[in-house]
């Protein structure tokens, strides 16, 4: 497990204007700009400036932009069972219940609304690179160094794999915090060859993960990735599985883990 970054300077330290009142605006300070968030932040809310991504005032339903679409990254892992958010940047209802579930997750009020204590616990919850602080880009590859020769362009793939991770940290929380052993996620066309993995798999887009049984065992990892937005679940019982679960995002769904009631 890695330490979370050093986060939580006050705006004024890191040199970065936060609204603390008025029409919030939603604002980037690492990956671009932020979007006009309809409502005002609370009278006295301080934000803070986090060295990955940095969100000031409020977001809610019928908020849109690269401020909504990197929360949708970090709530990806709470769209209710047996659904996923798209990650587009448009807060419609199934953000808001994502976000409503992230936050009763962390025991915050869940309105629905993204504001300064749902920023902060994102901050404690990512590394400086984004990432979720239990898990690492190279566990969700050990392919190649760059990225490449997937059936996505190469940050496309990272990209999805960002978005897995995301997934993997709700479900590790839900789990009661123990570790998920992730032994690999994408693949190149010709690692998956290599491996002998299916011509159409979802290790070539960057949306899988194959997971070790860990202190959890594979059955309950199965069982729980249904919950936090895999479209793709294969485990005991489903052809070349028994020693491994995986999980996946992507269009469509198709779960299959007969020992294990899937």
């Amino acid at each position: 497990m890695r330490s979370r970054p050093i986060g939580f300077l006050l705006a004024t330290l890191a040199g970065t204007v936060l609204a603390l009142g008025g029409t919030a605006t939603a604002t980037a300070t690492a990956s671009g700009p932020g979007s006009t968030a309809p409502g005002s932040a609370a009278s006295g809310d301080v934000g803070t400036a986090d060295a990955c991504y940095t969100w000031s005032g409020t977001l809610q339903q019928g908020s849109s932009g690269e401020a909504v679409r990197q929360l949708q990254i970090r709530v990806a892992g709470y769209p209710g069972t047996g659904n996923q958010i798209a990650i587009d940047g448009v807060f419609g209802p199934a953000t808001k219940s994502a976000v409503q579930r992230f936050q009763a997750a962390y025991g915050l009020s869940a309105d629905g609304i993204a504001g300064p204590q749902t920023f902060n616990k994102i901050y404690q919850l990512q590394s400086n690179d984004c990432t979720p602080v239990n898990f690492t880009y190279a566990e969700l590859n050990r392919c190649n160094s760059d990225w490449s020769g997937g059936k996505v362009n190469a940050a496309t793939a990272r990209a999805n794999a960002l978005v897995t991770m995301w997934k993997l940290q709700a479900m590790r929380h839900a789990m009661g915090d123990r570790p998920i052993t992730v032994n690999g996620g994408f693949r190149s066309v010709s690692c998956n060859s290599a491996v002998g993995g299916a011509a159409n798999s979802r290790h070539m887009y960057g949306h899988a993960a194959d997971l070790g049984a860990g202190p959890q065992g594979f059955c309950a990892l199965a069982q729980a990735a249904r919950n936090h937005g895999f479209t793709e679940i294969l485990g005991p019982g489903y052809p070349g599985h028994n020693d491994h679960t995986h999980v996946a995002g992507g269009s469509g769904r198709f779960w299959s883990a007969p020992n294990c009631g899937i």
